[in-house]
C-alpha cells in the first residue's frame, strides 16, 4: 500500500482500544494538500481507498491533558478545541459545556441500555 509519496514513519496505536495502523505524517498540515491546516496535531495516511492523492485519513491524536495516543473513536476521545481522551473528558466533565455533558451522559445511557 502507497500511504503517501514515501512510506510509513511508524505504526500509530491507540492507547486505549489498541486499534493500529502504520501512519505517513504526523502534524497540522497533510502532504499534498495546499489549503489544508489541522487544529490539532495528529497522526494521519494518505486515504487507501481513493486514488486522489490529497485525500487522507485522520487516526489520532495525543490527549491535551494526559498526552495518551487516542484514536478518533467516539469510544476514546472526542474534539473540543482541543483533543481530550474520554476518561479525561469523565474526570474533568464539570469543566466541559453543557451541550458535551449530556452528549456524554445521552451516550452512557445507550450504552447500559443495549448491555442489559
Amino acid at each position: 500500500m502507497d500511504l503517501t509519496e514515501g512510506s510509513a514513519l511508524g505504526v500509530f496505536s491507540c492507547q486505549l482500544c489498541e486499534v493500529s495502523s502504520p501512519y505517513s505524517f504526523y502534524g497540522q498540515k497533510p502532504p499534498n494538500t495546499r489549503a489544508i491546516v489541522l487544529l490539532e496535531e495528529c497522526f494521519g495516511i494518505k486515504d487507501p481507498f481513493s486514488p486522489e492523492r490529497e485525500k487522507f485519513l485522520i487516526l489520532g491524536s495525543k490527549c491535551s491533558l494526559c498526552s495518551k495516543t487516542v484514536c478518533v473513536g467516539t469510544d476514546c476521545s472526542l474534539f473540543y478545541t482541543k483533543r481530550f481522551c474520554l476518561p479525561c473528558v469523565r474526570e474533568h466533565l464539570d469543566q466541559f459545556p453543557e451541550q458535551v455533558q449530556n452528549e456524554l451522559l445521552r451516550k452512557k445511557s445507550v450504552q447500559k441500555s443495549t448491555s442489559s
